[in-house]
């Protein structure tokens, strides 16, 4: 028996899961998601990756500004949904919502529950030094996260990993996971598991003012603030060219363990706490990502970085 559902979602990180399910033949019912939003240099309404998939699949799109009011419930209720599937929607389910669908709401939650509830798991747990991340499907309740668990799997954190990488790789595990949870949840044998209180905590959406980098912090702090807000909104730092001071964007860094001498051609090295990080990738204000062999190269000899920044 296949399951009728509501999907719920709104960014690149949802598709997969939304992907996965229209696959393994459930009935999806309808697709919520936020409405399109002005962007780009025409500053045209641009539909969410979600509803562009939807669309294309052709199953029915919503965009409530708001799920509390009666209507919203009504509408909601219409679908005679057997189950909602959340992953980043980005709208807080009411209760009156949750209480719906006869099997209950699932998150696809981006963290391992109970660790990094919230906006930003990915981002924290790699800027936090974490060494494994994974992804859990939850039953939803009215808490932040808070819900009982009943799948996960895992993934490990290198120091080569950037957001951009582990969303990706999050993504396809969740979907598939998704899918698998809700066989079992067909079959009547999804074990649902109360969160732990141990080990709580927060994933705050990301400050674009934290996004500065302190090189009077550890080489590994630096590298793993890098990595955890690459590509967007992009750790940065400004270099003088031209006799202005140019803020530019580090996309990916690497520990530097050759101690050869600064300056060499093919390294762009700059000084830390306890030694020193290649930046390998880079983006420049309002030019392209490119190498950092690259933009050395369009550089002066005396505009290369100094070895020690603070």
């Amino acid at each position: 028996m296949q399951l009728r559902l509501i999907f719920m979602g709104t960014p690149d990180f949802a598709v997969p899961t939304l992907l996965g399910l229209h696959a393994a033949g459930h009935d999806i019912a309808a697709v919520y998601t936020r409405a399109p939003k002005p962007a780009g240099r025409g500053m045209k309404l641009q539909p969410t990756p979600v509803e562009v998939e939807a669309r294309r699949l052709g199953i029915p799109v919503l965009t409530p500004k708001t799920l509390k009011t009666p209507e919203a419930e009504t509408e909601f209720r219409a679908r005679n949904a057997d189950a909602a599937i959340v992953v980043a929607y980005g709208m807080i389910l009411p209760q009156t919502i949750l209480d719906v669908p006869r099997l209950g709401c699932f998150n696809l939650h981006g963290s391992l529950l109970p660790r990094w509830r919230g906006a930003a798991p990915i981002q924290r747990a790699i800027m936090s030094g974490d060494k494994e991340s994974g992804v859990m499907v939850m039953k939803m309740d009215a808490g932040l996260d808070t819900g009982d668990v009943a799948m996960a799997e895992r993934i490990a954190i290198t120091d080569r990993i950037t957001a951009l990488d582990l969303h990706d790789a999050l993504a396809a595990l969740g979907a598939d996971l998704m899918v698998r949870g809700l066989g079992a949840l067909e079959r009547g044998r999804l074990q649902l598991t109360k969160q732990s209180e141990q080990g709580v905590t927060y994933a705050a959406k990301i400050d674009k003012a934290e996004a500065r980098i302190d090189w009077t912090k550890s080489a590994h702090e630096v590298l793993r603030h890098i990595h955890g807000l690459s590509p967007f909104p992009g750790a940065w730092f400004e270099l003088p060219i031209d006799g202005e001071q140019v803020r530019i964007k580090a996309l990916r860094c690497e520990i530097d363990r050759s101690h050869i001498t600064p300056h060499a051609e093919d390294k762009f090295t700059f000084a830390c706490l306890d030694g020193a990080i290649n930046i390998l990738e880079l983006q420049r204000a309002g030019g392209k990502k490119m190498s950092a062999i690259e933009f050395m190269r369009g550089l002066p000899p005396q505009q290369l970085p100094p070895t020690e920044i603070v």
